[in-house]
């Protein structure tokens, strides 16, 4: 279990939004269920369900069209919950839209990779990027070609939702590209197209893993462009000697999932640096660097931005503009049941510094609308979890044994909670789930032995959920409170005491009677 304390200055604390009591009954002084209001629009954005029938989707891009959003996923469709046995399935990519963020529709699948005659195999879907040019949407991806290495590929369509058709042949092998340090060198595909201030438009794709390739697309959007003239398509250093690019210098520690931005201001108009997000060492990070030239300048590392997630060992982003704001996607496996290889996308919005910089924030269970609250005692004591950041090491992982009580949190975020409906029944409103904010796809669990620890749900099973659930009764202690019976053990209640979180009967009611955003 990770226990190195980082005390970090940089979080802005979220808004506390007031937990609704809505009492079912009343007139008896025995403890009553009551109905805590649940968090509407909590992450992930899509993939969530009452029925338990989740779908999985990992390496999230975003098409914003009009007025409206385009997610695209690889679906991830492994079906063993043991990390250490799975491995990456995804058949195909699935598109959901929205016009607020907060509600998406599924629109299906938009590419199933049997359809693709170059590919190696159909269960490799690996990241992609949807552009919209003139009438048409084109999807960049990547997958194993018949030789065995990873290469790039493009999809046309004549709309965001599919079905895309791919060219038949890949637009980037990943035989050309040089220098080689792996077969997966050529994957994660981004696009940026913009026309620059003489009035010459550039359409540029960039990829890769350990290594970052650029070039430009012809104006066809599905080949890549003779830089120096030769007639042939050639890899270097520079467009001076070659068509694609390796670039390497100030890109510290890059990894993968390159994902190309630029600011824009009211008009739309973009200004300023090239941002260049990609993934950062393993566990993946989340990291930025800036050039005021895709093609000749020289990359300026930024910062890191979000350390690994406390359920996924990759993570892959997608940053885009919508209604004057700039909003950050990225994946997690925080789903029951999640993991590395079933994950799920979930969105913040981004902030930037007068300076252009960002700093350093966290994964977010509650996502853009849902309601972020404390749970704190009569006196102001707050239910915490022990203040960590996530680990780099895979062996730390999945977390099940995260410490609870009180004080013993570094951030205001370790002693916020996001209040879910109930894992064991969703359909009873007595019932809830809680999770973590800044821990995305940990829970309150109850144990046998009576201690409660802050856990992934590895398997997505049913004694995971009755161990993560708990029903919401008046308080022992104060009917103006709410204690939390445990559904796994009946007659056991949160109790908040000498700075640990446990269960006992509730003799002393006072310790088991909580108040949402009492401690704020």
């Amino acid at each position: 279990m990770q226990t190195k304390k980082w005390k970090k200055t940089y979080m802005t604390v979220l808004p506390l939004l007031a937990a609704t009591l809505i009492f079912t009954s009343c007139g008896t002084s025995e403890p009553q269920e009551i109905a805590l209001e649940k968090t509407p629009g909590a992450n992930p954005m899509v993939g969530d369900s009452d029925t338990g029938d989740y779908i999985y989707g990992g390496d999230p891009s975003v098409l914003v069209d009009g007025d409206t959003v385009y997610l695209y996923t690889g679906h991830d469709a492994s079906t063993d919950e043991q990390v250490e046995k799975a491995i990456y399935m995804i058949p195909e990519y699935l598109c959901y839209s929205s016009t607020d963020l907060i509600n998406w529709k599924p629109e299906g699948t938009v590419m199933t990779m049997d359809t693709v005659e170059w590919a190696k195999d159909d269960t490799a879907a690996w990241a992609s990027q949807v552009e919209k040019y003139g009438d048409h949407y084109y999807l960049y991806y990547c997958s194993w070609d018949k030789t065995g290495k990873q290469s790039i590929g493009v999809a046309v369509s004549d709309s965001p939702t599919g079905t895309f058709t791919d060219i038949g042949e890949p637009l980037v092998r990943g035989s050309v590209t040089k220098p080689q340090l792996s077969t997966f060198n050529d994957i994660d595909p981004t696009v940026w197209v913009e026309t620059d201030e003489s009035g010459e438009e550039h359409r540029y794709l960039a990829w890769g893993n350990g290594m970052f390739f650029v070039c430009e697309l012809n104006e066809d959007m599905i080949s890549v462009k003779d830089m120096n003239g030769d007639g042939k398509i050639t890899s270097g250093t520079s467009f001076e000697d070659a068509d694609i690019m390796y670039q390497q210098k100030g890109l510290e520690n890059y990894t993968e999932a390159p994902w190309l931005y630029r600011r824009s201001d009211e008009n739309g108009d973009h200004y300023g640096d090239y941002y260049l997000f990609y993934a950062h060492g393993w566990r993946e990070s989340m990291a930025y660097a800036t050039t005021d030239d895709l093609t000749g300048g020289e990359w300026k590392f930024g910062n890191v931005i979000m350390y690994p997630t406390s359920t996924s060992n990759t993570n892959h982003m997608a940053v885009f503009d919508f209604k004057g704001k700039t909003y950050f996607v990225y994946h997690n496996g925080s789903l029951p049941g999640g993991n590395g290889y079933r994950r799920s996308a979930c969105i913040t919005e981004l902030n930037f510094n007068e300076d252009g910089s960002i700093d350093c924030f966290e994964e977010t269970s509650a996502g853009l609308s849902g309601t972020v609250t404390e749970l704190a005692l009569a006196d102001g004591t707050r239910i915490e979890h022990e203040g960590f950041v996530n680990s780099p090491a895979d062996t730390d992982y999945p977390m099940r044994k995260v410490a609870l009580g009180s004080g013993i949190g570094d951030l205001p975020t370790d002693g916020q909670w996001v209040l879910m409906k109930g894992k064991a029944d969703p359909a009873k409103e007595a019932y809830v789930s809680i999770q973590s904010e800044n821990k995305s796809g940990l829970y309150l669990t109850a144990k046998k032995d009576g201690s409660v620890v802050l856990s992934q749900d590895i398997d997505g099973s049913e004694s995971f959920a009755t161990a993560q659930t708990f029903r919401s009764m008046t308080g022992l202690g104060d009917k103006e409170g709410v204690s939390f019976e445990s559904v796994k053990f009946p007659g056991q209640y949160l109790t908040l005491k000498d700075g640990a979180l446990t269960l006992t009967e509730g003799a002393d009611a006072d310790s088991c009677t909580f108040f949402p955003d009492q401690a704020r």
